[in-house]
């Protein structure tokens, strides 16, 4: 509508105009807020990562390297005898300053381990420690305490080296501990055969994987 030259545009038209122009222009903004504050949280990949339910199953074979390491009492562990054993093994990759990774998959083991009840002490449970520089069998030990793990959770360390040739063995090198993801390895003596499960697999499905084992 125009009036003495003028050019006026009705309120109605004026906020139809108006509300999409803004969006447009915040959302740049928004994205570089977003992103500002992923660069700033160092465990964002870990929460994201976090967030996802999928597990894809698939197995392997693997050569356990010739190291020996330490576990959270402190005592010696040499891996190629550690893992010659008849049990069924389970095991993971965690530190112990992580936020949200870690603490989901340290929870699942726990909560297998009390599933399992009796029959848990028949499992070894391993966590090797992808941190080792920070996780010293001290730290390893708390850690083990604050999710109640039982006389057949072993939690490893050792050097950096000897964490990333593990690590390296079982495919699970991510290059940087900030960029690790949940992986949970299982087998069984029978055929030597590693089960492994990329993801979060629930505490049901790694019950029966073990129960099958038994």
């Amino acid at each position: 509508m125009t009036l003495d030259g003028q050019i006026f545009i009705r309120p109605g038209r004026a906020i139809l105009w108006f509300v999409p122009a803004l969006l447009i222009l915040l959302g740049p903004v928004s994205a570089v807020r977003a992103e500002s504050e992923h660069a700033n949280d160092p465990h964002a990949h870990h929460r994201m990562v976090a967030s996802s339910s999928t597990t894809e199953r698939s197995t392997a074979d693997y050569e356990i390297p010739d190291l020996t390491m330490l576990d959270q009492r402190g005592e010696r562990i040499s891996l190629p005898e550690f893992f010659d054993t008849d049990r069924p093994v389970m095991v993971n990759f965690l530190f112990t300053t992580c936020t949200a990774i870690c603490p989901m998959m340290a929870s699942i083991f726990q909560q297998v381990q009390r599933r399992l009840g009796d029959e848990a002490e028949k499992v070894l449970m391993v966590s090797v420690s992808i941190d080792p520089e920070h996780d010293s069998p001290e730290a390893l030990a708390e850690y083990a305490a604050r999710f109640r793990a039982g006389p057949q959770w072993y939690f490893l360390t050792g050097t950096l080296e000897q964490s990333i040739a593990v690590q390296k063995a079982f495919d699970a090198y991510s290059g940087d501990k900030m960029n690790h993801a949940p992986l949970t390895l299982l087998r069984d003596d029978e055929n030597g055969k590693w089960i492994r499960l990329d993801g979060f697999a629930s505490a049901d499905e790694l019950e029966r994987e073990c129960r099958a084992m038994l």
